[in-house]
């Protein structure tokens, strides 16, 4: 299987009578965009603003993040069963705005949404101040049921990234990047020496607005799957969650997986990267018992040595990080864990909610109960006064000058436990 990225360079958005991309520049035709979005009549507002990298302004609240992508091969679209026809990815030409998100805003089930500020020491913990956004503001209309609302606000996401992207695939691309890798069986017969290594990776699967999507396909119900890592990196996997705004995976970082991209990288040199299961944490025993179970038997079958385990929030989940663990050490196959911590504001306290002596090799992506002052911004799009009900917020987060006092975890990504942060710890 071979997948080309064709990136091109984003470094500014503006609007434009026209939506191109020329010379690192993103023009967004304003009106043609809302267009595209307000298709949907369940939406009783939509508006769209821009932010960039620098800039004093704040996002709150934040549901996901989306990269403007569309194939160049095939039947086009992007996101299959989403914006693109139902169908294997991971093969062919992708075109990518890289540099840029659309981010959808929106206050949808509260606690469970963040911030992302453009500029200050707010900016320091999330990518997405780092990239040129388009942000997408929307309200429903009366009384819509919240599941539909998050429906409709997560395809709306999808629809305008890809429209974007559709738009300017005619761009000349900047770089092509390339990943090709065989079958298990094909690259096994390549690589007979190398430790076989497989990543797990835990996503939120618990209803009630926190579910992820495989193909389209919500997880929560069924087993354990194996994917290629070209279809992780092309799309087959899109955040429906509203996990804690920290260590949530937005669909934008499902694509940009540093632990897919790192094993890639290490293919055929210093070990054999088997694949991807994406994985449930479910929210009884019985789910939990189940998913780990199907996540051994997997790597089992193709004779894994070595998994890299992925967290996806915390608190109940930290039992399926556990179960992942000690069952693959007791089957002899070397597990290493990445989490954050949920240690208090002091960093004093039980980083989590459950324990296990064969979890012996632990990645931290930080502490999510970390505080943090954030000054007031110039601009803000969206709801402030949300922060009250965000976790890692409260009523008098928010100061009259528009400053705020909050946990870390408030903000979008700041401990993302797929480790595309830069918070962490080392030993000394």
């Amino acid at each position: 299987m071979r997948l080309e990225l064709h990136k091109v360079k984003v470094r500014d958005v503006q609007w434009g009578e026209k939506t191109c991309v020329k010379d690192g520049v993103l023009y967004v035709n304003k009106q043609a965009a809302i267009n595209c979005v307000k298709e949907e009549e369940r939406f009783a507002k939509v508006d769209l603003e821009l932010a960039r990298p620098g800039e004093s302004t704040r996002i709150i609240p934040i549901k996901d993040a989306i990269e403007p992508r569309v194939k160049l091969t095939g039947k086009g679209g992007y996101y299959p069963g989403f914006s693109a026809p139902m169908g294997r990815c991971g093969d062919g030409k992708t075109f990518v705005l890289d540099g840029a998100a659309v981010l959808t805003c929106g206050p949808i089930v509260a606690f469970q949404e963040g911030f992302v500020d453009m500029s200050g020491p707010g900016a320091v913990y999330t990518p997405f101040s780092a990239t040129q956004n388009i942000i997408m503001v929307v309200e429903p209309i009366k009384d819509l049921d919240p599941h539909q609302y998050e429906l409709i606000l997560r395809e709306g996401g999808l629809k305008l990234a890809v429209w974007l992207a559709e738009q300017c695939k005619d761009a000349p691309a900047d770089v092509v990047e390339v990943f090709e890798k065989g079958t298990v069986p094909e690259e096994s017969a390549k690589y007979p020496q190398l430790p076989k290594v497989i990543y797990v990776c835990m996503n939120i699967t618990q209803g009630l607005l926190h579910d992820t999507y495989v193909y389209a396909a919500d997880i929560r119900p069924s087993l354990p799957t194996l994917l290629h890592p070209n279809e992780v990196l092309d799309g087959a996997m899109v955040s429906g969650n509203c996990v804690s705004a920290c260590d949530k995976n937005t669909t934008w970082h499902h694509v940009h997986n540093p632990i897919v991209a790192a094993l890639y990288a290490r293919h055929g040199k210093e070990l054999n990267f088997l694949g991807v299961i994406p994985t449930q944490e479910s929210t009884v025993m019985d789910g939990k018992l189940r998913a780990s179970q199907m996540n051994l038997s997997i790597a089992r079958e193709l004779g894994a040595e070595g998994v890299i385990v992925s967290e996806e929030g915390y608190g109940n989940p930290d039992t399926d990080l556990c179960l992942n663990a000690r069952n693959f050490e007791n089957a002899g196959i070397k597990s290493v864990v990445v989490s954050d911590e949920a240690a208090g504001t002091d960093g004093a306290s039980q980083s989590l909610a459950d324990a296990t002596p064969e979890m012996t090799a632990f990645i931290s992506t930080g502490n999510v109960n970390e505080m943090l002052e954030v000054p007031a911004m110039d601009k803000v799009i969206g709801w402030p006064e949300t922060i009250a009900h965000l976790s890692g917020g409260a009523a008098e987060s928010l100061r009259e000058d528009g400053s705020m006092f909050v946990e870390m975890q408030a903000i979008i990504a700041s401990t993302a436990e797929i480790g595309f942060n830069r918070v962490g710890c080392e030993w000394i």
